[in-house]
Parts: structure tokens; sequence; C-alpha cells
């Protein structure tokens, strides 16, 4: 089996179609198709499901793409130090729900890293697909919260899929508004205080439910709620429409100076924020500098 093999396979895991990751090859669909066909050929299984809905690993094709990414990364250190007589390239990928101090904390780690050449990846992105990208080895470490609804359903779901959670630091959860807003001056505000305002929520997709939702008491009826995928989006709805959104509350300036602030939430509910890892895998020497950088944060 040739490196090229392993990295149309790759593209094909992460584009979840074989149409899709044609494209981004730039090879025809039946060249990719035959490839990877020859492929699992001489592995002996099949690395893929394929239905009308798409196509997916099977449980062989999740642990055969751990290895293939690690040999496709050690054949390009390779390259770079022995043929191309290059400084090593080191990658490093986050997939995390949307919070700032993440971002923040991704910063310090690549300003520590200090080396000329480098792939850092920081994926804000929907939480089952963090939970995608850890067990597809897509990225080294996931980055989600757990709370009296969602951690039973959570843990179930990572431990299908042969992961493990740890937890980081605890918070209570916060409103966030924009710094005029009606409520800005309270010292605490309730969900029925908020009722009157429109519920900024994340999309998440195929998986749009409670359990996967990241902001809690998402279940509690709202008669106003708008659903965004960024958190640009959130910070223009919270300034422009009076909108609210419950997190952290940890760095609240989501970059944009004191336009936003946060407002504890007098509900009962607490967030255990953590990282996902494969349960056989452990913190890279960048992931602990990642992870002290958002202990950091929590402290502060």
């Amino acid at each position: 089996m040739t490196i090229q093999s392993l990295k149309y396979i790759v593209a094909v895991a992460e584009a979840g179609s074989i149409t899709e990751a044609a494209k981004k090859l730039h090879i025809s669909q039946p060249s990719l198709s035959a490839a990877v066909k020859e492929a699992e050929r001489e592995v002996g299984f099949n690395i893929f499901t394929r239905s009308r809905s798409g196509i997916a690993l099977t449980k062989e094709g999740v642990e055969f793409l751990g290895y293939a990414r690690q040999v496709i990364q050690e054949m390009r250190l390779l390259e770079d130090r022995f043929i191309l007589n290059q400084p090593e390239k080191q990658r490093f990928c986050v997939s995390t729900q949307h919070y700032t101090f993440t971002a923040n904390a991704f910063v310090e780690m690549v300003q520590e890293f200090g080396r000329e050449r480098f792939e850092f990846i920081l994926n804000e992105t929907q939480t089952h697909q963090i939970l995608e990208d850890v067990k597809n080895r897509f990225c080294d470490l996931g980055i989600l919260y757990l709370c009296g609804r969602n951690e039973a359903f959570l843990r179930k779901t990572m431990a299908e899929m042969g992961l493990r959670f740890q937890e980081l630091f605890t918070a209570a959860p916060h409103a966030f508004l924009r710094a005029e807003h009606p409520l800005a001056g309270r010292a605490s505000v309730t969900l029925k205080d908020l009722q009157p305002y429109p519920r900024l929520n994340f999309l998440q997709g195929n998986y749009e439910s409670a359990d996967f939702s990241e902001e809690p008491f998402s279940t509690v009826f709202a008669e106003k709620e708008i659903r965004v995928s960024d958190r640009a989006a959130i910070v223009n709805l919270m300034i422009g429409l009076d909108g609210y959104t419950i997190s952290t509350g940890i760095f609240p300036e989501y970059l944009q100076g004191r336009q936003i602030i946060s407002v504890p939430l007098a509900e009962q509910e607490t967030m255990h924020i953590g990282y996902v890892l494969c349960k056989e895998q452990g913190l890279s020497s960048l992931g602990r500098i990642y992870v002290n950088a958002l202990k950091k944060y929590a402290r502060g």
C-alpha cells in the first residue's frame, strides 16, 4: 500500500463522501473509488460502509485511519528532514465548542511553540463533530462541556466511540449580554428575566438536540430563538438585537473590547469543561502546553 493510498483514505474520511474528496484531490470519482477499494482488498476488510446517505468508517476503519494519519505525518517529517533539509514541521489540531478562552489558549500555545514551521488547526465546530474528529484522529483533542442534563448521554456516546473525558475545571453558567443591555446592571439574572429577549444558540446540524447543545437550559422554552454557526454572528446579534446566550462566563470579551459582558445566572447548574481523547491516547507535548493555558484562563 502506498502513501498516496493512505492520503486518499484520509481525504475520504474527512469529506464523508468520495465525490467531495475527489473534488478536493482533483482526481476523478471512479479513480478515487477504485483506489479505496484496492486498499480495502489489500487490508482484507471494509474501511468504509456505503449507503445512500454517504460513506462512513467501519470499526476497523476507525483504527486503520488512526494509523494512516500517523504514517502520513511521519512521512512528512522524514521528507522535511532528510529530503528537503527543512526543520521538522509539527501538526497540532483542536476541535472545540465555541469558547473565546479556547482561542486565546491556542494563541499562547502557538507563541510558546515558537518554531518556524508548523501546521496548527483550531476548529470551532458542532458537539458531535468534535467527537468524530477525536475518534477519527483528525484532531489531537476536543474541548466541550458536561452538565447535569447532558452528562449521562455524552459519557455513554463517548464510551461507544472509544473516547474518554478529562475534566479541566468547572464554571457557573452566565448570561452573555451587550454592555448596555437592559439587564446588564444586575448582579444576577434568571431565565425568567431573559424571556423577553432573543435566545442565541449554536447550530448542531444533524444532531440538533438538547444532548448536543452547547448552551445549558436549552430545553427551557423560549418565545424568541435564533441559531447561528459562529461566535462572530452571536456577538453581532447580542449587540444589534439585545440577544443573549448562556455559557461559562470565562473571558467574556469575545475579542470585542468591552461591548459584551457576562452576568451570573441565578439557576442551579454547573458546567464541567474538559478535553476529549481516545481511550488509549495521551496528551502530546503541544497538548500539554495547550491544556495548561486553558487552566490558566479558568483561574483568571
